[in-house]
């Protein structure tokens, strides 16, 4: 990945290695994620870590660490790294000398005249994680060994020495295997060196510290159970994998699994190769069943609202996939009834649908398909809005959605301190409504043309026009120019903030087009940055430009200042629609931006969200979903707009 670049000189440098991390994911839910010098930072940070079924399918992680030792002439050298309160021991990262992630995850090190290269390779269909070592330059007589920290625990979770642990193992060909509690699948650890052993010697490392946590005010210590350690030697100019694994695999096949490995990953020459890459990451095949993850490595798969943002950027605009498109969208509306059509504190999320559908027609679907297999859900959904259905949000005379729970935020904006939500923007919210009326216009057009449902359309057209005569009415401030975020019982809230550029955004506007360049230039000359669209005005006495620190001081800035590049998408399309293919260039400076950070953070991912102050650091989930489809999509736009130029 030569388009990565990174500050060897600072490798050693632990403020500087441990903020960018490596994450590589797999195809079955799996991941491998921690510090480029492999110190966990994270409770979520591990070596491998899979989804298991028998446990409701959350992700669990089996292996924390795999520290190595290198003896050599009567001394040992130890790799590993770990944090014990503000301690760090032992402290490997002083033998780093290079790291790189062209194709995989590789770490050098340099001890003395010994220089010893570690690669970490997550295989694409399977659980299993091979990690090569070779010895570049050294003397003879050099033995290598392997102490595995082993946690058998929830991702989420943090775990503590006690009696039920089992500290023994099972002798396997070429390695042992280790399952720590009843239920759990075991880790299989193996390797193809000639005379790989294990020494069993089970002791607990206790206070294991996770720094970012500790900076977050989250509970950061747990106590690893390391059961022994493996033993081989090592010689020049020769190389060793290790597997690790649920099940018991050949060693011999290691090698070639390896090779393999190494040619299926794509070549990279830049941002847009590794928007792809992680584009067909996202969509987890897990048990031949197609969902979406939201991002790594703490999100889970098979969202409602993060499915249907991210969906059409992650297959149709990434590689014109539309059977992964129905397939994940199919399996998400057999999960999703109960949100979909009765109840969820995400009241807009259900109506992302039709925009969905929309995207899916202006691609190139048959409309009278689509509406034949999806008609009936939407319609559904739109059912569910009227009264006595839904008791977290219902339409009102006047044609408009009111979202309101007592201390519940009803939208994306959904961060809360002790209970409480930071915006609760309860009443009539400006996205939810205008995706609403969309959702409306849609699915009239749609049963006009190839339903026969007469009646339907009789009942919902009066609400769609209802819609169209009020929205603006309610909405619109002409002293600002702009529309209000939304409308309670005490008026409009005029908070500027992105959730009115959906209003502009949606194939059928409930505004009237003259108003949506002044809506737009208010945005633009507030919220966008270089880094997505900001959340809050920083005109706003109430914007956080910074996420950083505690927990109630993040969630006071993660919809009061904060800039997500998910947002990017619907900015740039209505920038198109403003200003047409003259609009290409500014959009391409607002992606580079993004490519510009992709050594930081998650190496070669693409952040969840940015502060909002310069110099804006990324921060958030390292590999987001959203952010990558929005990249994929604004660049699908600009694709788009400069062949309608030529």
């Amino acid at each position: 990945m030569a388009f990565l670049k990174f500050n060897k000189a600072e490798l050693v440098n632990l403020s500087y290695s441990l903020k960018r991390e490596i994450i590589s994911a797999n195809k079955t839910g799996a991941y491998c994620n921690t510090s480029i010098v492999t110190c966990n930072t994270r409770r979520y940070h591990g070596l491998f870590a899979v989804t298991l079924d028998r446990f409701g399918g959350d992700k669990f992680l089996l292996l924390s660490s795999l520290d190595e030792t290198l003896f050599a002439r009567g001394q040992q050298f130890n790799l590993g790294i770990h944090c014990y309160g503000d301690i760090y021991e032992p402290r490997g990262h002083k033998y780093v000398v290079d790291f790189d992630d062209d194709p995989v995850p590789t770490i050098t090190y340099k001890v003395g005249d010994i220089v010893f290269r570690k690669s970490l390779m997550l295989l694409p269909e399977k659980d299993q994680l091979l990690i090569r070592y070779e010895m570049l330059e050294g003397p003879e007589g050099v033995s290598l060994q392997l102490r595995p920290f082993l946690p058998f625990r929830n991702i989420h979770a943090l775990t503590h020495e006690n009696d039920a642990a089992r500290t023994g193992f099972t002798a396997v060909k070429g390695g042992a295997s280790f399952c720590l509690y009843e239920g759990f699948p075991d880790l299989v650890l193996q390797s193809d060196a000639k005379g790989f052993r294990f020494n069993h010697n089970p002791a607990w490392y206790k206070g294991v510290t996770y720094s970012d946590e500790y900076r977050r005010g989250f509970d950061c210590r747990e106590d690893l159970l390391s059961p022994g350690c493996f033993v081989c030697d090592i010689k020049k100019g020769t190389a060793i994998t290790v597997s690790a694994a649920k099940y018991e695999e050949d060693p011999k096949g290691f090698k070639a699994a390896y090779k393999k490995g190494l040619a299926d990953i794509p070549v990279i020459k830049d941002g847009r190769d590794q928007l792809l890459r992680w584009a067909d990451l996202f969509i987890c095949d897990h048990n031949n069943r197609k969902k979406i993850t939201a991002g790594f490595s703490w999100l889970y798969t098979g969202l409602l609202r993060e499915t249907l943002i991210t969906l059409p950027g992650l297959t149709l605009y990434a590689n014109g996939d539309a059977a992964t498109f129905e397939e994940v969208l199919d399996n998400l509306i057999a999960d999703e009834q109960e949100r979909l059509l009765r109840r969820t504190t995400q009241v807009e999320s259900p109506l992302y649908l039709a925009s969905d559908l929309q995207e899916y027609i202006s691609f190139g679907a048959d409309p009278k398909a689509v509406w034949k297999k999806y008609g009936a859900t939407v319609k559904g959904i739109l059912e569910s809005y009227l009264p006595g259905v839904r008791k977290e949000v219902t339409v009102h005379p006047n044609g408009l959605l009111w979202a309101q729970a007592d201390r519940v935020a009803l939208s994306w904006m959904n961060a809360y301190i002790n209970g409480n939500p930071v915006t609760e923007r309860p009443g009539y919210q400006v996205e939810t409504n205008a995706f609403w009326y969309n959702s409306i216009c849609f699915a009239i057009d749609s049963e006009r043309k190839y339903g026969r449902d007469k009646a339907f359309i009789a009942r919902w057209e009066p609400i769609r026009d209802s819609i169209k005569e009020n929205f603006q009415k309610v909405f619109w401030n002409e002293r600002r120019g702009c529309l209000a975020d939304y409308v309670d019982g005490f008026g409009q809230n005029l908070d500027i903030r992105p959730n009115q550029l959906m209003a502009l955004w949606v194939e059928n506007s409930p505004l009237d087009d003259m108003l949506h360049p002044s809506v737009f230039r208010v945005v633009s000359d507030e919220l966008e940055t270089r880094r997505g669209i900001r959340t809050l005005s920083p005109r706003d006495e109430k914007y956080k430009g910074v996420y950083e620190g505690s927990q109630v001081e993040r969630d006071l800035a993660y919809n009061q200042g904060t800039a997500w590049v998910f947002l990017l998408q619907y900015y740039v399309k209505v920038g198109f629609r403003l200003h047409g293919p003259s609009f290409a260039n500014k959009a391409e400076w607002l992606v580079k931006g993004c490519y510009e950070d992709i050594s930081k953070h998650g190496v070669g991912a693409f952040s969840e969200l940015y502060d909002g102050d310069p110099p804006q650091e990324p921060h958030g989930a390292v590999a987001s979903a959203l952010s990558t489809a929005a990249l994929l999509t604004v660049n699908h736009l600009i694709d788009q707009n400069k062949e309608d130029a030529k």
